[in-house]
C-alpha cells in the first residue's frame, strides 16, 4: 500500500495478543553497548511476540485495521503516520489507547503493536510513528506525538472514537514520550505547529513502562552496569538532544517529565523491571515521587526479576485494568481543553 492509502485487512500479525504463558524473553544473542543492538533486541522481542500470538477463537470477532494514515495533513513522511485498530462490530464511541513504540529514540516502528488485549476489551487502538533522532532532534518527537493526538481528536466522529477517553501506553523511549505527554497537557511549548492545531492534545490516562524521566540524572544512575553507554558520544540521550546534557540544559529540562508534573495531570501507571540495566529503575522512582508531590494519582509497580522488556499477558492485563478504571465507563475528569 502506498502512503496515505488507508485500508482494512486481517491484522492478527499486527495486533499482538498474548496467552497466559507468553513472555518476551531476552534474546539469546549477547547484548553490547551499541544502540543498534539494543534496538534490534527490542524489535526481535516484538517480532517474536507477533509470531507466537494466540489465535482468536472462532467466536471472537476479528479486529480491523486502517493503516498508514498521515496525522500531518499533506505530509508524505512515513515517520508521521499511524495505524488504527478496531474491534469488529463495536458500538458507540470507543475509548482509545495510543501505543508509542520504544527504540532509544533512534529506531523502532509502529508495528507490531501489543494491543490485542485492548481490542478484546472494547477499545480502539492506535499505533504511531514519530520522527527519530537521526531525522530531527528533540522536541520533534513530542511534537509528533501531540500532533497525532490532535489528529485523532479532530477525527473522533469519523473513526467513532470518544475524544474524552484517550490513554497513552509506551515502552522505554515510548514510555518517556507518554509521560511527557501526560505532564504537559496544555503546554504550548510542547505542541509544535505541524498538523491540526485547533484541537487539544490532552490525554486522560498514562501508562509508562520503563521510560527515562530525568536526563540530568540518568547517566549517573546507570553507572557502569548499563548495557547502554550513556557516556558515549553516540548515546541515545546525546543523539536526542543534539549534544551533551551539560551543554544542552534547556533542551534536557524540556525532555525530562519530572520537571513538569503538576496538579491536574491525568492518572499514571508506571511499571519498571528491577533487573533493568538499560534504563535505571530510579528513573521511574523519580517520576513517581514527582507526581506524588504534585498530588497526581500515580501507581508504581516494580516488576520482580524483570529486565528492560517484560511484556507478558499478566503485565499487559494490569495495563488494561488501569485503563478500565480511568477510561470506562465514564470519561476521566481531566480536561481536553
Amino acid at each position: 500500500r502506498t502512503l496515505n492509502q488507508a485500508g482494512t485487512r486481517d491484522i492478527h500479525k499486527r495486533a499482538v495478543t498474548y496467552t497466559s504463558h507468553e513472555l518476551w524473553d531476552k534474546p539469546t544473542m549477547p547484548i553490547t553497548v551499541s544502540q543498534k543492538t539494543l534496538i534490534s533486541a527490542i524489535c526481535a522481542c516484538l517480532l517474536l511476540s507477533g509470531c507466537t500470538k494466540s489465535q482468536a477463537n472462532d467466536s471472537e470477532a476479528s479486529p480491523r485495521l486502517l493503516e498508514n494514515i498521515s496525522y500531518i495533513p499533506g505530509s508524505n513522511n512515513p515517520a508521521q503516520t499511524l495505524d488504527l485498530f478496531f474491534p469488529e462490530n463495536a458500538k458507540g464511541k470507543l475509548p482509545l489507547i495510543v501505543w508509542i513504540h520504544g527504540g532509544a529514540w533512534l529506531g523502532g516502528d509502529k508495528e507490531p503493536a501489543p494491543i490485542g488485549q485492548f481490542l478484546n476489551h472494547g477499545y480502539a487502538a492506535a499505533s504511531i510513528n514519530y520522527r527519530l533522532s537521526s531525522e530531527s532532534k528533540f522536541p520533534a518527537q513530542i511534537h509528533d506525538c501531540k500532533a497525532a493526538i490532535r489528529f485523532l481528536r479532530a477525527n473522533a466522529d469519523k473513526y467513532n472514537i470518544d475524544p474524552n477517553r484517550i490513554g497513552v501506553f509506551g515502552l522505554s523511549a515510548g514510555g518517556h514520550l507518554c509521560a511527557l505527554m501526560g505532564v504537559t497537557n496544555g503546554e504550548k511549548q510542547f505542541e509544535g505547529n505541524e498538523g491540526i492545531t485547533n484541537q487539544s492534545s490532552a490525554v486522560q490516562a498514562v501508562c509508562d513502562w520503563c521510560g527515562p524521566s530525568d536526563l540530568f540524572t540518568i547517566r549517573q544512575q546507570a553507572g557502569n552496569n548499563s548495557e547502554l553507554d550513556y557516556s558515549s558520544e553516540k548515546s541515545p540521550v546525546r543523539q536526542l538532544l543534539g549534544g551533551e546534557v551539560n551543554t544542552m540544559k534547556d533542551a534536557a529540562r524540556l525532555a525530562s517529565p519530572v520537571f513538569f508534573a503538576s496538579k491536574g495531570d491525568p492518572p499514571f501507571l508506571i511499571m519498571h523491571g528491577n533487573k533493568d540495566v538499560v534504563v535505571p529503575l530510579k528513573q521511574s522512582e523519580e517520576l513517581h515521587e514527582a507526581l506524588k508531590k504534585a498530588q497526581v494519582q500515580t501507581t508504581f509497580q516494580v516488576v520482580k526479576d524483570a529486565p528492560h522488556w517484560f511484556l507478558t499477558a499478566e503485565n499487559v492485563r494490569r495495563v488494561v485494568e488501569f485503563f478500565d478504571d480511568h477510561l470506562k465507563p465514564m470519561p476521566n475528569t481531566a480536561s481536553t481543553q
